[in-house]
């Protein structure tokens, strides 16, 4: 069976088509992102018969069009939005959307006598030679009563030549693009796996795009829902934009969804800033408990699940489940609860979070337990930071994660989201892990490591200091990006038989310490700069930090997870410093998790 067909068409019907909305480009709503010049050079390709790459569509069923009727057969444009947006304005005379979500025009002016496209600047709009503006030319109820302007402009110019390279210009119109056309019971994966294939650049298109393409088709609703989505991940990097698009975007700016996202024009928390594949991701979650994009584009076009056949009855409803899921997801109480609850099971800063998915499903989670009334306020926090810490302890949220998402909640609804955890933890949390896996995770030359980075929550969540710090604590140091530094210095490791990055750089042998500290320690090793520590707590005198109580001292050994007898490693036992050194940073992780 044939996955797609291809075929020529015109310019012109291109264009016609993206007017009577039988094609849908998501994009015409977001800001434009080619650059003038670009814009001039495919006018200019069209112009010499060169090619432009095709356009691929895929086939939408239950699409709303203008005026609220639903089209059987619309096509969404996956690729080439950039190109028909240029087109739009260039030819059209249409304005795109610029960074500050307000509407501009691109003209672009051809000079007949020299055959050359440019972007109108102030010195060709001062010269006769130039056709202004191309889209008033095509625009134009008589391309003979242009033509016969020009020459009034231009008296002394080869008539034969200009009329040569304007009749050149109005063929653009005519100029073939191809077309793909994939077949509408295609599957999201399978779209994506053929536009890999076919787009010769190799550009990625995640299965979000698809979703996000999908929704788009749903008409002012539709368009409004993918916006959004957009303005809640762009407002939340950018919160100073918001001005603009009220200001801007008008159809948004009137529908009820604005007024949601308001609030993120004050936000300036980094620690959770998901993009429109999160967003979507939480969504499916939440208003279908499902993680793959395709079953979230199956439950939008209608599908139904026991007969596998589209019943256009179910969309409306479908979009109302997702649009209900994105109010919870958007909501400032909702989202400020629940990075809450994160930066109180130790992750600070968002360098801490390696696994974005992990966050993800623990948000997808908190907000479909929030109306669950078997577990109180304080035991929903306490699954929700114990099911995100576990997942990166795990490993959960890699792989074929959405599959496991969607089993996680079939199980959550069976059991209930505490038993389900408890379940999961004696399975993949036993003795063995915490004993032997949890070891080997250590075993890693990689600051990124969840296991570092669980270990250096733990540690927040402590209250504990910085390796040889008196008073500045380790979430000072996060915070304020301090340094992580090797307690067994680089050098003397180098010098002394490990030349190789994967020996010293690994993540048992670093520790967050004070600048000063670490200028002090330079390439001494631990026997060497630890004696010093030792004489200043005799005599008072600071040489290296400001501790100078052995009690303190030992304090602050342990709250490092540091082995007691730093004071005799060198080179020499460097391996068993580290083999010590992770057994007590896998207790703190166990004690810490244990506590949550």
């Amino acid at each position: 069976m044939a996955k797609y067909e291809v075929k020529q068409t015109a310019v012109s019907q291109v264009l016609a088509d993206v007017r009577s909305d039988k094609i849908a480009i998501p994009e015409l709503q977001r800001p434009f992102v080619w650059k003038t010049s670009q814009v001039r050079d495919l006018i200019d390709s069209l112009y010499n018969g060169y090619p432009v790459g095709y356009l691929i569509t895929w086939q939408s069923v239950g699409a709303k069009l203008k005026g609220g009727e639903t089209a059987r057969h619309q096509q969404i444009l996956i690729d080439g939005q950039q190109r028909v947006t240029a087109l739009r304005a260039a030819i059209a005379g249409l304005p795109v959307v610029g960074k500050r979500y307000d509407r501009k025009p691109i003209t672009i002016a051809f000079n007949p006598l020299t055959e050359e496209f440019a972007t109108l600047t102030p010195a060709i709009r001062n010269s006769r030679q130039w056709i202004h503006d191309i889209s008033a030319f095509f625009s134009s109820s008589s391309q003979l009563s242009f033509l016969r302007g020009y020459f009034e402009q231009n008296p002394d110019a080869d008539e034969e030549r200009v009329e040569t390279a304007v009749t050149n210009l109005a063929g653009i119109e005519h100029a073939q693009v191809g077309v793909i056309s994939l077949a509408d019971d295609l599957d999201v994966d399978t779209v994506a796996e053929i536009f890999v294939r076919i787009n010769a650049k190799g550009v990625p298109l995640s299965s979000a795009d698809f979703v996000m393409s999908k929704i788009a088709t749903y008409g002012d609703e539709g368009r409004n829902l993918r916006k959004l989505i957009d303005y809640f991940c762009h407002l939340n990097v950018s919160g100073h934009a918001f001005d603009d698009i009220r200001d801007n975007d008008t159809e948004f700016a009137d529908s009820p969804h604005l007024a949601k996202i308001e609030w993120l024009k004050n936000q300036s928390d980094e620690l959770f800033q998901p993009e429109y594949t999160d967003v979507i991701r939480i969504a499916g979650l939440v208003g279908f408990s499902r993680g793959k994009a395709g079953a979230i584009v199956s439950e939008l076009s209608g599908l139904d699940p026991e007969t596998r056949r589209i019943d256009e009855e179910r969309i409306p409803a479908a979009y109302a489940r997702f649009s209900g899921a994105l109010d919870q997801l958007v909501s400032k109480t909702h989202l400020e609860r629940f990075v809450m609850m994160i930066k109180s099971a130790g992750f600070i800063d968002s360098s801490m979070i390696g696994s974005k998915n992990a966050l993800n499903f623990a948000y997808a989670l908190y907000l479909r337990l929030r109306g669950n009334d078997q577990l109180s306020e304080g035991e929903r926090a306490r699954v929700i930071k114990r099911w995100f810490v576990m997942t990166l302890l795990t490993g959960r949220a890699v792989g074929s994660f959405e599959s496991t998402w969607e089993t996680d909640l079939r199980r959550i609804n069976e059991l209930g989201a505490a038993e389900y955890l408890r379940v999961i933890e004696e399975s993949e949390l036993g003795e063995g892990f915490w004993g032997v896996a949890l070891l080997q995770e250590l075993v890693s030359p990689s600051k990124r490591s969840p296991a570092f980075q669980i270990y250096l929550a733990a540690r927040v969540t402590k209250g504990g200091r910085g390796f040889l710090s008196k008073s500045i604590n380790v979430a000072q140091m996060i915070e304020g990006h301090g340094d992580m530094h090797h307690i067994v210095p680089k050098n003397h490791l180098i010098k002394n038989g490990y030349p190789k990055q994967w020996d010293y750089n690994q993540i048992a042998n670093f520790a967050l310490t004070e600048t000063p500290v670490n200028i002090a320690i330079k390439d001494h090793p631990p026997q060497e700069y630890m004696a010093w520590v030792a004489e200043q707590i005799r005599t008072g005198e600071l040489r290296i930090g400001e501790i100078t109580d052995q009690g303190d001292l030992e304090a602050n050994l342990a709250e490092n997870a540091i082995p007691d007898f730093i004071g005799e490693v060198t080179a020499d036992n460097y391996q068993e410093f580290l083999e010590a050194r992770r057994k007590q940073m896998a207790a703190m992780i166990r004690e810490y998790y244990e506590g949550l």
